[in-house]
This record gives structure tokens, C-alpha cells and sequence, in this order.
């Protein structure tokens, strides 16, 4: 099985970027095939007065795949967009987007490494970090962010005016960029993002080196049992970010490990995944999301 804790070490290789080619047109059915068997604890939220379907985001050149979830009637909604894990867009990402959507929002997560390959289908670890995970560069997945943003507002049901983006493991690393990234949006939260992912010239900085240029409110969420996000980070981090005027906020869960949200892990904590789920959903309400 995936060792997970394991992915915040490794230090992908830079690979220039292609843009020309599109590996994965289509999105994952099922779950990511690192992580077998799916645990029995996996929450399945409905698509029933919902529009829950694969959409095409043009960007840069090209028509990337993502999951789109909004109530079916009504709008423009609110938005979310929703940054996936290592493991591109499964059904956790598909179902975290229906459960926004359920509350109100108009989700829509793009599968950033589709220019990569087909993340959910790889289950050695090193394979994945290097030959699909280390190929992305932040500023193509700013880019590909930027575009889903483009295309939701574009959609006619979508209040851009309104958005946040969300993000769990490598997903929180890339939210915490993202806030530095677009001042458009409303707020931020983060799952378990890497702080200390080791740079390269496709990755050159991380969430403590970018907390004087937040331009939005960012909540993060870590488990104090973390093996690979360590105490002291978090704790330096907190730190940054109380002096940078506080804010953006960090919530530790001290007894929840790496990838605590993920229902369909042995990592799931049910207690703490529920109450990260109402912090996020309150954070963004307080910013106005």
C-alpha cells in the first residue's frame, strides 16, 4: 500500500513541461488504485437534485477534464474550486464536490496532471511522484486554477464574485500557492498541505515562503500525528502567519495522522474529518463565500 507520509520526502525531478500533449482526456471512474482495498467507512453523497458531470476547462491550448457539481436549479452559485490529492480526480474529489454542491455551491475540481498521466491508475509511490506528480509545475497548475475559475464564471451559474478554493495533501500544498496567487477570491482552506516539499525549478517555493504574499484568508488544517508534516513546520508556520497579521490560521487535530479526511484510507479519523469539514464550511461562510 501507498506509504503517503512518505510523498511529502520525495523529490520529484523538473521536467520541462509539455503543453502540447493531453495524457488523460477522461476522469477516473471508481477510486485510486494506491489505496485497495477502499475502506468500508467511504461516505457516497448523492447526486439527486444536483448536476454532478465530467466538463472540459480549456487551458493553455488545451481541453483538461474536470468534475463539476451544482444544485440543479437556482444560481449563480457560490464557488469552490477544489484542488485534488497525488492521486488526481477520483471519486473522493467527485464526492467532496457533490458535497459542496449539496450546501449550495457550484464545485468543479480539474485534473491538473492530466498533461502528466493518469495519476489514479499508478499504485508505486516513486513512480508516481516522479513521473507524474514532479512533472507539474506550480505555475502550470496556477494556470489550469485560473482557467477552471474562467470557465465556471463563463458557465453563466457560477458567482465568481464568491469563490474559495480548497485542497487536501499535495491539493493543500498548491491552495496555500494559490491565495498568493489570485486575489480574486474570498478565502482558502487547506488539508494537510506539504510545507516543506522539496523545491526545484518547477516547484521553487513553499507555503512558508509565500505567507507576506497571502491575499487571501487561508485556513489550514494539519494532524498533529502527521509523519511527514512535523509539529515544528506547522508550528513555524503558525508562527509566519500570526506575524504576517493573522489572517489566515492554522487548526491542528491532535490526534489525526496524514490524509485524516480521506474516507477511503485507513488514515480516515471520522471524529476529526467532520470537524475540519465544519471549520472549512464555516470559514468560508465568515469570508463571505
Amino acid at each position: 500500500m501507498l506509504d503517503v507520509d512518505h510523498l511529502n520526502s520525495l523529490h520529484p525531478p523538473a521536467v520541462p513541461l509539455d503543453r502540447r500533449a493531453l495524457v488523460k482526456a477522461s476522469l477516473t471512474i471508481g477510486f485510486c488504485a494506491a489505496v485497495s482495498p477502499v475502506w468500508a467507512q467511504v461516505v457516497a453523497t448523492p447526486a439527486d437534485g444536483l448536476v454532478a458531470n465530467e466538463v472540459r476547462v480549456p487551458s493553455g491550448g488545451l481541453e483538461i477534464p474536470a468534475y463539476r457539481a451544482m444544485p440543479d436549479h437556482g444560481g449563480p452559485f457560490p464557488t469552490v474550486l477544489v484542488v485534488h490529492e497525488v492521486f488526481g480526480v477520483h471519486e473522493y474529489i467527485k464526492d467532496i464536490c457533490r458535497r459542496w454542491a449539496r450546501l449550495g455551491y457550484y464545485a468543479i475540481a480539474p485534473e491538473l496532471f492530466a498533461r502528466q498521466g493518469d495519476a489514479s491508475a499508478e499504485p508505486d509511490a516513486t513512480k508516481l511522484m516522479a513521473n507524474i506528480v514532479g512533472k507539474a509545475s506550480d505555475a502550470q497548475v496556477m494556470g489550469d486554477l485560473d482557467a477552471t475559475l474562467a470557465f465556471a464564471k463563463a458557465s453563466g451559474s457560477a458567482d465568481v464574485a464568491r469563490a474559495a478554493v480548497t485542497g487536501f495533501c499535495w491539493g493543500g500544498r498548491e491552495v496555500w500557492l494559490y491565495a498568493a496567487h489570485n486575489p480574486s477570491l474570498k478565502a482558502a482552506v487547506a488539508w494537510y498541505g506539504p510545507l516543506a516539499f522539496k523545491s526545484d525549478e518547477l516547484h521553487p517555493k513553499n507555503p512558508p515562503d509565500i505567507v507576506a504574499d497571502l491575499k487571501v484568508p487561508v485556513l489550514g488544517q494539519y494532524g498533529g500525528k502527521d509523519g511527514g508534516i512535523t509539529a515544528p513546520q506547522i508550528e513555524a508556520m503558525s508562527q509566519k502567519l500570526a506575524g504576517a497579521g493573522g489572517a489566515s490560521k492554522i487548526i491542528v487535530y491532535p490526534d489525526a495522522g496524514h490524509g485524516f479526511h480521506a474516507d477511503y484510507r485507513p488514515s480516515y479519523n471520522k471524529a476529526d474529518a467532520e470537524a475540519s469539514w465544519t471549520a472549512a464550511t464555516a470559514w468560508l461562510r465568515d469570508h463571505g463565500v
